[in-house]
């Protein structure tokens, strides 16, 4: 319990700066939906002009666009690239931040097992997901009825929402896994931001392509918002494959970590 509180102050700051971020992305992007769905005509003509597949990889829907609904999925695209970036940070930083200020054997001489240990770490990085995501959803809730031009399905919104914490916690999972197989990290940033953007970049070509079994292969495209929109639920399958994914790089990292030589400093 000392061990999760511990590292859970040691997230406070960056999971103040990244909830105000996410939200502050938000609130930019919603800012527009009023003069973005006023002038709608001229945009969709404007938009009409981009390459169908330059559309589709960039989450641009003609059909629901100028619907505040819509307009989310859309922006959606950013802010849960930002989300994404927090959880890898996160994950990479659990283990590796012990070797990189050589307080890793440290750690080890207390009367704690090492699976204690990354229990208590990885459960304070998942709090700290939990309270931006609670957080944010709270305050985009807020900001969107302050914008809205027509009614909204809440439901549906939430849904939308939610997806950013399902994909964080993949990249949390991807990110501790690193951390343990890593043997010295010295920036966990350069890691994070080039694994994102790698799945990024991937699910943005499949997104061009009808393949659906191409979506299996990025994270990002896990959750299809048009989906989300017509049935209100998430696709069974894609939850499923992600939650096994999670559960193996956890296990993984287990093991992996309860079997490696520690270094002493």
């Amino acid at each position: 319990m000392n061990i999760f509180i511990h590292e859970l102050k040691a997230y406070r700051k960056s999971t103040i700066i990244w909830t105000i971020s996410l939200i502050a992305v938000f609130a930019l992007f919603m800012s527009m939906f009023p003069a973005f769905s006023k002038d709608a005509d001229e945009f969709k003509k404007l938009l009409e002009g981009y390459p169908e597949a330059l559309r589709k990889a960039i989450g641009l829907n003609l059909g629901n666009l100028f619907t505040i609904l819509g307009f989310y999925c859309y922006a959606l695209t950013f802010i849960i690239l930002c989300g994404a970036i927090q959880a890898m940070n996160l994950g990479t930083s659990i283990v590796s931040k012990e070797v990189r200020e050589k307080t890793a054997d440290f750690l080890l001489t207390k009367p704690v097992t090492r699976k204690q240990v990354l229990t208590a770490k990885l459960l304070a990085a998942f709090a700290s997901l939990v309270i931006t995501n609670i957080v944010y959803i709270a305050a985009a809730t807020v900001i969107a009825s302050q914008v809205k031009t027509a009614e909204f399905s809440m439901k549906q919104f939430i849904l939308l929402s939610m997806t950013m914490f399902f994909i964080q916690l993949m990249f949390l999972a991807f990110g501790f896994i690193v951390s343990v197989l890593a043997r010295k990290l010295k920036s966990v940033l350069p890691v994070s931001l080039g694994t994102v953007f790698a799945f990024y970049f991937i699910g943005a070509i499949s997104a061009t392509t009808d393949d659906e079994a191409k979506r299996y292969f990025s994270p990002f495209k896990y959750f299809n918002n048009d989906y989300i929109l017509k049935h209100s639920s998430y696709e069974a399958s894609f939850m499923i494959v992600g939650a096994v994914i999670i559960l193996l790089a956890v296990a993984a990292s287990y093991f992996v970590y309860t079997k490696k030589d520690i270094h002493d400093v």
